[in-house]
């Protein structure tokens, strides 16, 4: 019996210490669980937890460097502007304080929702920007209900300034908020959300040298936010200065000369390629751009026909029309097909097979040499030449230019035009080269599309007798206190190769362009200055003869090339204006106005002007009109 009951007190004992085995294992396994969990999966949050504590982290934005002309014009600078920020790290209800907020304020709740979320995984001592660009009211709604606002936090931070509202907007471009995908790119690592970036123009091409360096304070506080000391401090560094080549009022009379007319125009300096006026008409407002555009004022850009957004220096490409006929002419000559002597008779249509190409007028030019071909542009002429040369040797006079790509004007985007040959079209459509179609290519038309910086580019080139200069925008860097830290020389692309007597036969065409009776350029002409150009008109869709009128986005394009003076070129300019259908009457007295600002600039300053009368003001920019300007009376012709 004995044995009996010490048999089961010690099966008893057993199970008792295997029972109390299997909880004292369970027990310890719960234990390592939850050490897995608190230290492996969650250290990153709990050791943030254990640091929101004590710490927060002011952040202080850094002006961006300013943006200013070639005389040191100012035109673009800074302003404060104050956002709305939250610590997450004090903030036990975000719905509920998102909610407050909405009601408070009138901000949109789902907006500010999605800019919380794109702060998760950053430290949550450190502030989420919610809003940006609130008024001042809000600021001070907020700072009456800071108590019932736990964790937000108002941050001053400078946005942009332009001193000429929409001076230039195409060409400085405008800053907006740092977007997601932005920041998951290389060469973003240094930015955080609600950090202002540039989006195009001078302040995205040159974002790393203008936005500089941002600074903050870490401090440590108590469980009520006060703070007991600052734990490390770093300043902002302000950006650099961008000086850019441009004139700032020789923009701005380019600018008004287009009135309310689409189009674009570039000037330029023939012997360096500096860029002195960079036009996209009309403009828009880039400050707009630095918060929320209103609703509306994005719809009246959108629905605008003549598209204020698009950077038609840029990125618009159109037929050169007849400013083309320089390199037509240019190549005729370089070939030997051609020379000053040379003489067509012009009877105001071509015949080329079973088809016929009309010159502009109709009534024919009668005999025609180089000179007189270029000064009344006769189209005929150069089909002829068009058809002596072929496509090829167009196109390789064109190349010369650094025509048919981009010239690398240090702008995002820039479109590179096409000058077409037997082999483009071979690949592009899968089909030869018909004899026929180099005709139109010879007087711009056809395949050829230009951009207004390459037309600039071409008229600085035949200036300057042969040397293409890289058109660029930005003359040099300095710091904060004006050191100089970079300095933009002029850049040889290469030259053409086309000896100086060839080019001056050309010029000399050019000079009766706008000189001579019956010139199609003469209201680009000046009184003191001897301006040389040339007259374009290019098609935008092929219309037959009606007595009806032609709606506005139908009609031709008016273009006009110049460069003045004569005998000692200096600046250069190409105009554009967006169906204007005579470069003759729409574009050349443009590129007048913007020659007139260019040497009235260079004039000294008089102490006190007179007051302009009602005539003077109706010309203001001195462009001589002569009686024989207009098209209709032999001045001009359909160019």
């Amino acid at each position: 019996m004995k044995d009996q009951r010490f048999i089961r007190e010690n099966m008893e004992a057993k199970r008792r210490i295997l029972l109390l085995s299997f909880v004292v294992g369970v027990i310890f396994a719960v234990l390592v669980l939850r050490l897995w969990h608190l230290q492996i999966l969650n250290v990153d949050d709990y050791r943030s937890m254990s640091e929101n504590n004590r710490l927060r982290f002011v952040p202080e934005a850094a002006s961006r460097g300013a943006i200013m002309d070639r005389n040191g014009t100012v035109l673009v600078s800074n302003r404060p502007s104050f956002s709305l920020a939250v610590v997450p790290q004090e903030v036990k209800d975000r719905d509920g304080l998102l909610n407050q907020l909405v009601a408070l304020l009138g901000l949109d709740r789902a907006e500010l929702a999605e800019r919380w979320e794109k702060g998760k995984g950053r430290a949550r001592y450190y502030p989420v920007v919610l809003a940006s660009n609130i008024s001042r009211d809000q600021v001070e709604i907020v700072e009456e209900n800071r108590l019932r606002l736990p964790g937000v936090e108002i941050e001053m931070k400078p946005v942009r300034e332009y001193s000429g509202g929409i001076l230039a907007a195409h060409l400085l471009g405008y800053i907006g908020e740092v977007s997601e995908d932005e920041l998951s790119s290389k060469g973003y690592e240094e930015y955080n959300p609600g950090d202002y970036i540039g989006k195009n123009g001078i302040e995205r091409s040159w974002e790393k040298d203008l936005h500089g360096n941002d600074g903050g304070r870490q401090l440590e506080v108590d469980a009520r936010g006060r703070v007991l000391r600052t734990i490390s401090e770093s300043y902002p560094t302000v950006g650099n200065s961008v000086v850019l080549t441009i004139d700032a009022n020789l923009q701005k009379q380019a600018e008004r000369a287009f009135g309310d007319q689409a189009g674009a125009a570039v000037a330029m300096d023939v012997n360096s390629g500096e860029v002195l006026a960079f036009v996209s008409n009309p403009g828009f407002d880039p400050a707009l751009f630095s918060g929320k555009l209103p609703a509306d004022k994005w719809k009246e850009y959108l629905e605008d026909k003549r598209h204020p957004l698009e950077n038609k220096a840029l990125t618009g490409q159109y037929p050169p029309g007849s400013t083309f006929k320089i390199i037509t002419a240019l190549s005729g000559l370089e070939d030997g097909k051609i020379d000053e002597h040379t003489s067509v008779v012009c009877n105001g249509s071509y015949d080329l097979g079973t088809s016929t190409f009309n010159c502009w007028n109709r009534h024919g030019h009668g005999a025609t040499s180089l000179k007189k071909a270029l000064r009344e542009s006769c189209d005929v002429y150069f089909y002829q030449l068009g058809e002596h040369l072929g496509v090829d040797a167009i196109a390789a006079t064109a190349r010369k230019f650094m025509l048919g790509a981009p010239l690398g004007i240090g702008l995002l985007h820039e479109k590179g035009g096409l000058i077409p040959t037997a082999e483009w079209k071979q690949k592009r459509f899968g089909k030869r080269w018909f004899h026929g179609e180099t005709l139109p290519v010879a007087i711009g038309q056809g395949y050829v599309l230009m951009t207004p910086i390459q037309l600039a580019s071409m008229i600085a080139t035949v200036a300057n007798e042969g040397s293409v200069y890289r058109p660029h925008l930005v003359k040099r860097i300095v710091d904060s206190d004006g050191k100089l830290l970079k300095e933009f020389k002029p850049e040889l692309l290469g030259t053409t190769g086309i000896s100086a007597d060839k080019f001056r036969l050309v010029k000399q065409g050019l000079f009766a362009v706008v000189n001579e009776p019956g010139g199609t350029g003469a209201m680009a002409r000046l009184y003191d200055v001897h301006v040389a150009g040339k007259t374009g008109s290019s098609q935008v869709v092929k219309l037959r003869d009606s007595k009806l009128s032609t709606p506005w986005q139908f009609r031709d394009h008016a273009l006009f090339v110049a460069f003045a003076p004569y005998e000692k070129p200096e600046i250069a300019v190409a105009v554009v204006v967006e169906h204007g259908e005579h470069g003759g009457s729409a574009a050349a007295p443009i590129a007048g106005r913007i020659l007139r600002a260019w040497f009235d600039g260079k004039k000294p300053k008089k102490e006190a002007p007179r007051p302009k009368d009602e005539e003077e003001q109706a010309d203001e920019q001195g462009v001589q009109q002569p009686a024989s300007a207009s098209p209709r009376n032999g001045g001009g012709g359909d160019d």
